[in-house]
């Protein structure tokens, strides 16, 4: 009998990227690691819940969509959010950061100072640096200031950073952008007295996700699918994203895609897509392509 499992998501820690699965178990990633997992034929994607919670109904949710979540879960989810400014009575102290993403490509944001860098690790940050540490309200002023007065948005399209990560300039072009914004923010009149200014302290994490040298992407997968497969050799992980080498080229899978799903191992069944399709081509979910220029016990399926 096939044997499925429910991802719960890309988790950064200190050891790099591990993919984490129902009851506990994941399975870490490294450079040249073989991917592969299919779904299971007729599944469909259900709604993974809010806060720990199952959702009550099971409801069906798009195959497209990266937060797996039904209308009133997402709702409950966002309820108890930093983003959605609920949680203005958090003690806990707050990071306020600069991060690049690639060449114009700059953010402010927030983040506990407790959870340290895995934020930027989780948004595919390249190079970071502190700005402030304070009250999480001093934090959110903060963040505004920066929005209004330097223009500085906090969001980069997943799409945009894809598309420049394997074309980024050297490690003195990365952290120059970022500098140069760092020394603007100092001379901003309404800095909030009770966040503490931080030292200009760059972080590069070129290394941790393996980008030297990546080949351009060739597509993005949209969706999966009941049935579909993918197996390919990791060649970076950045943010949510995994670049795989397959028969296609390298191809990106974003990981909060397979959320929701019931997979199996590559070979393990999952119709045509399973087994030999995934050793044949590489991948059968719909990939959307990119131009060139664009850019014992088992503990898991692999």
């Amino acid at each position: 009998m096939r044997q499925a499992w429910t991802c719960s998501g890309l988790r950064w820690s200190g050891d790099g990227p591990v993919l984490e699965w129902g009851g506990g178990r994941g399975s870490p990633l490294a450079p040249g690691r073989r991917v592969a997992f299919g779904v299971v034929d007729g599944a469909a994607r259900t709604c993974v819940g809010a806060r720990g919670n199952a959702c009550p109904v099971r409801a069906v949710v798009s195959p497209r969509g990266t937060g797996a979540r039904c209308e009133e879960c997402a709702r409950l989810d966002r309820a108890h959010s930093v983003a959605a400014d609920t949680l203005a009575g958090d003690p806990r102290p707050y990071h306020v950061y600069l991060a690049w993403f690639g060449p114009g490509m700059l953010k402010v944001g927030i983040t506990r100072v407790e959870r340290g860098s895995a934020r930027l690790l989780e948004q595919g940050a390249v190079t970071f640096s502190w700005l402030g540490r304070g009250p999480l309200m001093a934090a959110r002023r903060a963040e505004e200031l920066l929005r209004a007065a330097l223009r500085v948005p906090d969001r980069i399209p997943y799409a945009d950073k894809r598309a420049v990560r394997a074309a980024l300039p050297g490690p003195g072009e990365r952290v120059a952008e970022i500098r140069e914004l760092h020394a603007r923010v100092g001379d901003l009149d309404g800095w909030p007295e009770s966040l503490r200014r931080a030292p200009f302290e760059p972080v590069d994490h070129t290394d941790v996700f393996g980008l030297a040298g990546l080949p351009p992407a060739r597509g993005v997968v949209r969706e999966l699918v009941a049935g579909g497969a993918i197996s390919g050799e990791l060649c970076a992980a950045a943010g949510p994203d995994l670049h795989l080498l397959t028969g296609r080229g390298v191809v990106v899978l974003d990981t909060r895609l397979m959320t929701g799903w019931d997979l199996t191992g590559a070979g393990d069944g999952g119709g045509d897509g399973g087994g030999g399709g995934a050793a044949g081509s590489g991948i059968t979910f719909p990939v959307r392509e990119t131009r060139a220029a664009d850019a014992g016990v088992q503990e898991g399926l692999f």
